[in-house]
């Protein structure tokens, strides 16, 4: 089912890219694998998904723990504390969330430390939910300037969330603020190289207003059984 599952998403990514003029390859499609076990992960590793994405740290260092030789490329994707960042800086491929320079001077701190540099998003916090973590839209580009003077952090782009709704449409104007602001960045001559957008209910309008990195978890994994 998990291999039906992503088989179908990426014939998705493909038509909508085919649509508006896009190449699917320009698409990493990250599995969020919160709440799922890692049998779950082992058969979407077997359909061929390198990427997966956690929200809380615990759950990554278990779970990265049991698949440490299986080459995955781990993503964080949840409000990252600065107190956990010393538990995944050894491995963690990307993180998407940070909001602030205190959270980015530490998790350079600690890449110095580990002898390597990290990549990360900045996330924007582009809707009127007070719920949603996320830089204010009018403060993104000096957070990235400051964050770019850290030798061992790579700021790599942009991460948003849509508003919570079941229609698709809603998330439009949340996605194309964030790929407006990557080019208002990139235009005071800052390259940023993703955009972190959409997710089950709405990654076909992320794809459509620039989106190269998915967060898909229910479409694959199905839907999560509530704690």
């Amino acid at each position: 089912m998990i291999a039906e599952n992503i088989e179908n998403i990426r014939k998705r990514i493909q038509q909508t890219c085919f649509r508006c003029g896009r190449k699917p390859e320009e698409i990493t499609l990250v599995g969020v694998t919160k709440t799922f076990g890692v049998d779950r992960i082992q058969q979407a590793l077997d359909a061929g998904l390198k990427d997966f994405g956690e929200n809380y740290v615990q759950e990554l260092r278990d779970k990265r723990a049991r698949l440490a030789d299986a080459g995955i490329r781990w993503h964080f994707i949840g409000h990252l504390q600065r107190n956990k960042v010393k538990y995944i800086i050894d491995f963690i491929h990307l993180i998407h969330s940070v909001d602030d320079v205190e959270l980015g001077e530490e998790i350079n701190k600690r890449a110095e430390k580990a002898g390597r540099s990290v990549d990360l998003l900045v996330e924007v916090h582009t809707t009127a939910e007070e719920s949603k973590y996320g830089a204010h839209p009018e403060k993104v580009a000096e957070l990235i300037r400051e964050l770019r003077q850290f030798k061992n952090v790579r700021v790599q782009g942009l991460m948003t969330m849509g508003p919570f709704s079941d229609n698709p449409e809603d998330s439009r104007p949340s996605f194309r603020l964030l790929a407006d602001l990557k080019r208002k960045v990139e235009g005071e001559g800052i390259p940023l190289k993703h955009l972190s957008m959409g997710m089950t209910n709405d990654f076909e309008i992320a794809i459509e207003e620039g989106a190269t990195i998915l967060r898909i978890g229910t479409a694959i994994f199905g839907s999560r059984s509530k704690a």
